[in-house]
């Protein structure tokens, strides 16, 4: 693998390329094929992916911090990445493993997360405006005091998660399991809860029309 062209961004067919443990950063690989691309422990810190392809990529453990992220990763493994203020927003994260990522200041924004792992995952204060998170596993996941305003949950899975004060206007909630979840002054004016599962959840403070 000719690193050099990497880092120059010349090259754009990289799919399935071994990337492991390298030094990516701030490299622009905007609209590159790196499909099945094995770059776990990669310092991609600022990097752009604007366009690109990361379906199917191992990206665990990457540094991520401030990257753009505005691409195809579905059915990625994002597992520890550290996606600290990076952009995903409208990110195709179809089916992907977000499990122990760290997710702080990151915009998520229209993103598509239907069927995502998000199991235990920090997301307090995270923009989720309007994504889709159909049938995405968000037990045990921290949502405090984040924005849903929109989004689609519909089908989802947030046993034990913690909304406390989540912004849920208007979101799609048919159909979640929200078992025993804190919706403690969450504000649910205009959510869809039909045939929601609320056993044990905390409501108290909650807004809804």
């Amino acid at each position: 693998m000719d690193l050099a062209a990497v880092r120059s961004g010349q090259l754009k067919q990289l799919a399935g390329a071994e990337l492991e443990d390298e030094d990516l950063s701030q490299v622009d690989l905007s609209r590159t094929n790196l499909a099945g691309a094995k770059l776990s422990g990669a310092n991609l810190r600022q990097a752009r992916l604007t366009g690109a392809i990361l379906d199917g990529a191992n990206l665990t453990g990457c540094q991520l911090v401030g990257a753009d992220l505005r691409g195809n990763l579905l059915g990625a493994n994002l597992m520890q990445a550290d996606l600290t203020q990076a952009d995903l927003r409208g990110a195709n994260l179809r089916g992907a493993n977000l499990m122990q990522a760290k997710l702080s200041q990151t915009s998520l924004m229209g993103a598509f997360l239907s069927g995502a792992n998000l199991i235990g995952v920090n997301l307090q204060g995270v923009d989720l405006r309007g994504a889709d998170l159909r049938g995405a596993n968000l037990n045990g996941a921290n949502l405090s005091g984040a924005n849903l305003c929109q989004a689609d949950l519909q089908g989802s899975s947030l046993s034990t998660a913690n909304l406390e004060d989540a912004d849920l206007r208007e979101a799609n909630l048919a159909g979640a399991n929200l078992n025993s979840a804190n919706l403690l002054c969450a504000d649910l004016t205009g959510a869809n809860l039909d045939g929601a599962n609320l056993t044990g959840a905390c409501l108290k403070g909650t807004l809804a029309e």
